[in-house]
């Protein structure tokens, strides 16, 4: 299969010449209505990666959305994150008739420069997953959402001054935190789909551990989880601490701990081969672990297991 040429756009003056729509008012940001936007015709055969950051809400989307790793049951408000680097694509039927509404808010790194979510911008982690999972939200959510961006649209229309910065990125703050409640929300209502993950990820571990495996390859990695349930490691472990309160990484252990117990109590394997068979290649290693998890050491547990 050929792969799809990538498009890099660098600026948002950029990004509006692509989408045919007129210069923007300020160089840095931008609030866009959806439904003006129209791709150039030597752009829709293409994936794209921006150097800004993109986020956008959009409806009545045109043919079918290459977004996301599950299918989703209604049809309300769409949000998409974006962040500078992130190769994505969505193949939309460019011929049908469209009713498209929404927003999009397209802001360049530098625009954050020397406020706090310069940094932290990054922490929100729905800008890693973003390409695995959209964010569906209500008529009422789209209503907080819509109100936000209106305030950052009417504060870099007016004239610019000391204070609209500040005021902007706080908007985007706001509407960061907004969309972080609404992910976890988001997370524990899909639960048919979130469902499906956990019974994917408990076949993936139990086949891992009960094959030659962990001897040839040592423990599975959150990467290699995520890859094989096709996820981000972060948006995998986002997922797990909501439905379960547990990392990725803590699921790992856990399995790891209740496969070593299994051996502790029904082998007469030593410690050492037991950490061999479980991936380690010191066994010091494996027991620190295990009485981390336990308070027992390996030879403790199965002493108060034999007394049993």
């Amino acid at each position: 299969m050929s792969m799809k040429p990538i498009q890099r756009v660098r600026t948002i003056t950029e990004y509006h010449r692509t989408r045919m729509l007129p210069p923007p008012e300020h160089p840095l940001i931008s609030v866009i209505d959806y439904s003006e936007v129209s791709i150039l015709p030597e752009y829709r055969d293409c994936s794209w990666l921006f150097d800004f950051y993109f986020i956008s809400l959009k409806k009545h989307i045109p043919g079918k959305i290459t977004y996301g790793q599950l299918n989703y049951d209604f049809d309300e408000g769409i949000m998409f994150f974006i962040a500078p680097g992130q190769v994505f694509r969505i193949d939309r039927d460019h011929d049908s008739p469209s009713d498209k509404s929404g927003w999009l808010l397209v802001v360049h790194p530098d625009f954050f420069w020397n406020t706090p979510l310069a940094k932290s911008i990054r922490q929100y982690e729905f800008f890693d997953y973003s390409i695995n999972e959209a964010l569906f939200v209500s008529a009422k959510e789209e209503h907080t959402m819509q109100g936000i961006i209106e305030n950052i649209r009417q504060e870099y229309h007016a004239n610019i001054d000391k204070f609209s910065q500040n005021i902007i990125v706080s908007q985007i703050e706001t509407l960061l935190s907004y969309s972080e409640r609404f992910y976890n929300r988001q997370f524990l209502t899909r639960k048919k789909a979130n469902h499906k993950i956990l019974d994917n990820l408990e076949q993936l571990l139990t086949h891992y551990f009960n094959t030659g495996d962990l001897i040839s390859k040592g423990l599975p990695t959150v990467q290699y989880l995520s890859e094989n349930l096709n996820v981000s490691p972060k948006y995998l472990s986002s997922l797990l601490k909501v439905l379960t309160g547990m990392t990725a990484q803590q699921h790992i252990h856990e399995k790891l701990i209740d496969k070593a117990k299994e051996k502790l109590s029904t082998t007469h394997l030593s410690v050492s081969e037991i950490a061999y068979e479980l991936g380690f290649e010191h066994p010091q290693s494996f027991s620190k672990l295990f009485k981390a998890k336990t308070r027992l050491s390996p030879l403790e547990f199965r002493q108060t297991f034999n007394k049993n």
